[in-house]
């Protein structure tokens, strides 16, 4: 399919079949909706009134595709149960605009076609007052009317490749208000991703009011400074930094998010990765005493101490984060745990010995599935960073892959149900060029083409994991791009780090299984489709992405440094197992975060 048949969609939908015409839907359209498509028939209906202008008109819920004076739906959303789950047929001719759901999720996906077809004037919050005339649809894209919608004739059928197609968001390193979050969820929505990770809590910040606890935001929400570039550089920029978000604020982000079909997963970090709420509470620390909140990035040695005490004050915590937040899933962190602390208390050894565990740095993994098992007693399912996939994790928790993608792989044979995140590709903070002017140039080498070649389970993998046996294996739900933020400190920075990758990796979710090399076809046709269609989508909503060519020069941070990695050389000595985060026994900072 050319990028012309396609429509210039992004993500690439299953099928297109363009036809001659359009159809212009004037004010005083009429939207009728089934009652279980509500939210998307909503949705759509009210972006499309401000970015053009017009007036359309909702039928009740419930109501029959006419209206009681017969007048007769222009754009129907209904329910088809023989589609695939959350898939969506759109059908655009002379009768109008049919949509046809499997469920809500395929409605919500079919709403963001719609708005794609309509050009980038969709992505505006306000009509711009220009009339083009009504020209034709000739060169793939709708020219509006004054007042009016235009579409063109096609038929569309879709549904996803993955269930999870989710992005990470980090608000723990660099605070974003609540205003840039709902963004994010509007960006991560018009490219079909449907859940948005937001990491709450790190040794740099704890974001979530717990009411039980007051001094979590009041001590640690806050830090003196931020270092600027690698913490190598030993810069800082000496001006105090936080934030942290409400219950009710979060109740926001979550509703937001619901609407546009896209689940909020929170991430509470532990028991490495809690040096903000140490500083707030030094008794869960492992050293017990007071201390600021970090202010540098890198692998912290301050864990916590693996007492009844912490078990008790972490299940508090995630009561309330159960009570705000509704997505199936919570996340527990467990990344990067030095054991360095807990092997120099003999009262820790002494607790891992009566506990029946063989290594003091077995308490890792126990903790964090007393964790899961709260959560599970709560109806929920936790999610945990590949570090903690062991032996004493529970079967239901949920397995995230970062560190490379054989210990996923590893994680499936074992029955749990994994998503891929290797940071050797789908690391959005990782430098996306090569040359001087890039901003602070971290991690990997990652180009756009990079990530449109992600592959969640690499054939070799893919192999060994059905050779473990079908019926012992988890699923592989899907995949996640992250975007941390330690070099992150604004909205124009997060948006420059995510696009137009995140659009790589969103079609990569959602889109059949294609050869996506770099170099390939399908690689040069999306390339094609991205600059010709869909960076002007961005320009209208007002994404400032990297450009094609390289950063713009107020893009750029001269004199900040970064620290650039080698993926072939990490390649080689890792292999698809990655040589990320802490390892016992190795310095705390080779190969880890820059």
């Amino acid at each position: 399919m050319s990028f012309q048949m396609s429509q210039g969609l992004v993500p690439r939908p299953v099928s297109v079949t363009p036809a001659p015409g359009v159809v212009v839907l004037a004010p005083g359209s009429v939207v009728a909706h089934d009652p279980a498509l509500r939210p998307a028939a909503r949705w759509w209906r009210r972006v499309t009134e401000d970015a053009f202008g017009l007036d359309l008109v909702p039928l009740p819920d419930g109501a029959a595709a006419h209206d009681p004076t017969g007048t007769t739906a222009t754009v129907r959303f209904a329910v088809d149960r023989d589609l695939p789950p959350s898939g969506c047929r759109l059908t655009v001719d002379d009768a109008g605009v049919r949509v046809d759901a499997a469920d809500l999720d395929g409605a919500h996906a079919a709403a963001q076609t719609l708005r794609q077809l309509a050009g980038p004037a969709a992505f505006r919050r306000a009509p711009v007052g220009r009339d083009h005339g009504g020209r034709p649809w000739t060169d793939g894209q709708p020219r509006p009317v004054a007042g009016a919608l235009t579409l063109p004739h096609v038929t569309i059928t879709d549904h996803p490749r993955f269930a999870w197609r989710g992005v990470l968001l980090d608000v723990a390193r660099h605070f974003l208000p609540k205003a840039d979050v709902l963004r994010f969820v509007d960006l991560a929505a018009a490219h079909k991703l449907n859940v948005v990770q937001l990491h709450l809590t790190d040794d740099q910040g704890w974001r979530m009011e717990i009411e039980r606890y007051p001094r979590l935001t009041e001590v640690g929400a806050w830090r003196r400074e931020s270092g600027v570039g690698t913490w190598r550089a030993g810069v800082s920029d000496g001006r105090p930094h936080g934030g942290s978000y409400t219950h009710d604020d979060l109740r926001e982000i979550v509703a937001y998010a619901r609407e546009r079909g896209v689940t909020v997963v929170p991430e509470i970090d532990v028991p490495g990765h809690v040096e903000a709420a140490v500083a707030a509470y030094p008794e869960l620390g492992t050293r017990k005493t007071p201390h600021a909140v970090r202010t540098t990035w890198g692998v912290s040695t301050e864990v916590l101490d693996p007492s009844e005490e912490s078990l008790a004050f972490f299940r508090d915590v995630l009561d309330e984060v159960l009570d705000v937040f509704d997505a199936p899933f919570v996340a527990l962190g467990g990344d990067e745990v030095p054991t360095t602390l807990w092997r120099d208390d003999p009262a820790i050894v002494a607790r891992a010995a009566t506990l029946g565990l063989d290594d003091v740095a077995d308490l890792h993994g126990w903790f964090l599935a007393r964790l899961a098992e709260h959560v599970a007693s709560r109806g929920r399912r936790a999610v945990v960073w590949d570090e903690a996939f062991g032996p004493a994790l529970p079967r239901d928790v949920v397995v995230a892959s970062w560190r490379g993608w054989a210990a996923g792989a590893d994680a499936l044979a074992a029955g749990h149900d994994v998503v891929m995140a290797p940071e050797q590709v789908v690391y959005l903070d990782h430098r996306e060029g090569d040359g001087p002017d890039e901003p602070v140039p971290v991690g990997f080498l990652r180009t756009l083409e990079d990530v449109y070649a992600f592959e969640p389970l690499p054939g070799g993998l893919a192999d060994a994991v059905a050779r473990a046996g079908a019926a012992a294996s988890g699923a592989l739900l899907g995949g996640q791009a992250q975007v941390w933020t330690e070099h992150l400190d604004s909205v124009r920075r997060v948006d420059y780090a995510a696009f137009p990758r995140l659009a790589a990796f969103a079609e990569v979710m959602w889109s059949p299984a294609a050869d996506r090399s770099v170099g390939s076809a399908a690689s040069l046709e999306f390339r094609a489709r991205l600059e010709t269609h869909h960076l002007p989508r961005l320009d209208a909503y007002g994404v400032e992405y990297r450009p094609p060519s390289g950063p713009h020069p107020w893009q750029t941070r001269p004199g900040v440094h970064g620290w650039p990695r080698d993926l072939a050389a990490e390649l080689a000595a890792g292999g698809l197992r990655g040589v990320g985060g802490w390892v016992e026994g190795r310095d705390r900072h080779t190969g880890g975060p820059a």
